[in-house]
This record gives C-alpha cells, structure tokens and sequence, in this order.
C-alpha cells in the first residue's frame, strides 16, 4: 500500500507522504507537548502547507492521534522483542534497558540545532499536559499502557516467570508499567541511566524470588 497521501483540491493535486509527515509531526509533539503545539509548527516541522494538514485530516488533534497510534506500534513492538528472550529476568533487563535508553535520548530537533535536553516518555509528556485531556487522547494514552500491561503480562504469565514471580501476572505488569512512568518523573530531574537502571534492577530483585 502506498504511503503517499493525495489532497484534490479546486486548483489542482497535492500530495505527501503521510509516513514521513507524521514522524516529523511527532517528534514536534514530542519536544513541545500537545498544547504548544500549533497547526502552523506541524506545516514547518513536515514541509507540508497548513491548508493541506487541514484538508488530509481536519484539526490537530486528528494528527496527534495518527502519529501516536505510529509510536505505540512501533514501542510495544520492540518492547515485545526485547521480552522474548529466553530467561525472563533477562527479558525484564532487556526491557528497562530499552525504555531508559528511549527516554534518555536527546531532543529531536525542530531545526538543525542539537539540544542538550532529553526527550522523556512521549506518553507520559501528554499525560501531563491538561490541554491533551480530550477524550479521544486519553483513550489514545490508556490503549498504549494497556498494551504495554499485556506484553508484559504474556512474557510473565510463561511458566518459567511465573513460578518466580512474589505476585501474580497481571499485577506484576501493573507495577511494572507504574514504575516506569515514575522513572521517567525521576530522569527528568537526575539525567542520570545509571541510577535508573540501578533502580529498575532492585525491581526485579522484588518481583523474583531469589533461586
């Protein structure tokens, strides 16, 4: 299936492709959160005109929805690799070093120029913005953690995890997707992987028994 998004209008065809337009869009979102965010930023950060936004998919919100529904295939995939391995408390370390290393990565840019910021946890940011608090995003956030309870839910429901565990499956994964939201509060203000990975390894020291 193509990715290039065709726009009819009165004068004549535009078109984009949708897939590049909305990893851009997302980045803007990801940098500046859902309320700072305005059509005419999007139009700059996708090379795509303002009125062409409109015309593909109506309003802002609309784009969000799109790009993050991008975000979260592409994050629960690679949380679902990364929980595949063979030992489950390898997959878990695999796991926490995943998602420390995402949210510890910089800024993309709007422009050329670096940025000494790190960019945190895409869904965590929107969580946190009040502007965001429509129905249709919040559904949007819960449907991403959700998903993310149940990978993390499957891996441990295995026989090998599950007779280690000190709780149940699905609580564990609850505490799992709690803790990581909380991780990303604590990398914002120490910027520092080595005590949040020393921290998610005394996690795991709770959630198994010790053999």
């Amino acid at each position: 299936m193509s990715n290039i998004l065709i726009i009819r209008f009165m004068a004549g065809i535009k078109q984009f492709n949708e897939n590049e337009a909305l990893e851009r869009a997302m980045h803007v979102f990801w940098r500046q959160g859902y309320g700072a965010t305005s059509m005419q930023q999007l139009a700059q950060a996708t090379g795509v005109l303002r009125g062409s936004l409109y015309h593909a998919y109506g309003d802002k919100q609309a784009i969000f929805l799109l790009a993050f529904a991008r975000y979260r295939e592409h994050y629960l995939g690679m949380v679902r690799q990364h929980m595949q391995l063979d030992d489950p408390v390898a997959a878990l370390r695999a796991y926490f070093a995943y998602v420390i290393s995402s949210m510890s990565e910089p800024v993309p840019p709007l422009d050329d120029t670096p940025s000494s910021r790190t960019r945190g946890c895409l869904t965590t940011k929107i969580a946190t913005d009040e502007t965001a608090m429509d129905e249709p995003v919040r559904n949007a956030l819960r449907d991403m953690l959700e998903g993310l309870a149940d990978v993390l839910e499957q891996r441990l429901s295995q026989p090998d995890a599950k007779a280690r565990l000190t709780l149940a499956p699905k609580d564990a994964a609850r505490l799992l997707v709690t803790f990581t939201r909380g991780n990303v509060v604590m990398e914002r203000i120490y910027h520092g992987q080595e005590e949040l990975q020393a921290t998610a390894e005394s996690m795991i020291q709770v959630l198994f028994k010790r053999c």
